[in-house]
């Protein structure tokens, strides 16, 4: 897995990229974001959570899109977008900074 940091804008953002899956984490003023996007497919899910981080998780097809599911913690959170995007759960990559995301 590789992974950077970079500042996008207002907030800083952290990437990761493993087995053709880009992982993007960054917080706005209401959410905590952990993008994903499957190369060159248009594939898209994201994982948000209150920028307090004591909230539930909620998958949605992309950071603005429509909400999925909602779930407690991380691990299953990851497995519903692994399922979404057709891939191994094991190959989601999760920049560092998300790692303590879910309750």
């Amino acid at each position: 897995m590789c992974s950077d940091r970079s500042n996008g804008g207002d907030a800083d953002r952290t990437t990761a990229r493993a087995d053709g899956v880009v992982a993007t984490y960054r917080e706005t003023s209401d959410e905590r974001l952990l993008e994903f996007d499957v190369d060159g497919t248009g594939d898209t899910a994201a994982i948000a959570q209150n920028v307090d981080g004591y909230a539930m998780l909620a998958v949605r097809t992309a950071p603005d899109g429509a909400e999925l599911e909602r779930y407690y913690g991380l691990e299953m959170a990851l497995d519903h977008v692994a399922e979404r995007l057709g891939v191994s759960p094991g190959a989601l990559p999760v920049p560092d900074a998300a790692e303590d995301m879910g309750m």
